[in-house]
């Protein structure tokens, strides 16, 4: 491994403890992080194209090229039918049990019914992360598509709702001037 790649692992770790400190509502955490990197990376850019294939979105194949060209992917997911017991009603149901209940939404990339303030816990935690990259002038892109490329692959048990966010440093970034399937 070369000095490139073991900073870019270091970053991930840093980005990985800004996930895990981010606010989270009630101060419970329902958060799994996982590191992707190597062969793995492979593995994820490859059941993203799945998804493509069998009738997602053509941001799946872009994207699956950005995620096999990285260094590194941090995936982010959270277990969304956990509840805060607060009753809020931002899932849509009348109440934390109500939600608990429903039946698991299927056929969808996610798992419904999530509770709001869950997800709202990962995007505090995405975006603290995605922060901890740039601070580092780690190139980086928070994409939806390897959040359930990770989840098909059951890399993040229990989450219903995940993120990815690959990272690279060369002397171009990646992951602009992109078209699909490339």
């Amino acid at each position: 491994m070369n000095d490139e790649s073991r900073a870019v692992r270091a970053a991930c770790d840093l980005m990985t403890l800004s996930a895990r400190t981010a606010p989270k509502g009630k101060g419970e955490d329902s958060l799994a992080i996982r590191t992707v990197a190597d062969d793995d990376l492979e593995r994820l850019a490859d059941a993203m194209r799945g998804v493509a294939r069998r009738g997602g979105s053509p941001i799946f194949l872009r994207d699956a090229g950005n995620v096999g060209a990285s260094e590194a992917c941090l995936l982010l997911g959270v277990r969304g039918r956990e509840t805060v017991g607060l009753d809020c009603g931002g899932c849509g149901y009348a109440g934390c049990s109500a939600m608990s209940g429903a039946p698991l939404l299927t056929g969808t990339p996610y798992g419904g019914p999530n509770c709001v303030l869950k997800v709202t816990d990962l995007g505090i935690a995405v975006g603290s992360a995605a922060k901890t990259a740039s601070l580092l002038n780690l190139d980086n892109r928070v994409m939806y598509t390897a959040g359930v490329g990770g989840l098909e692959l059951g890399w993040l048990p229990g989450c219903t709702v995940a993120y990815g966010i690959p990272v690279s440093a060369t002397g171009k970034n990646i992951y602009f001037d992109r078209a699909a399937g490339r």
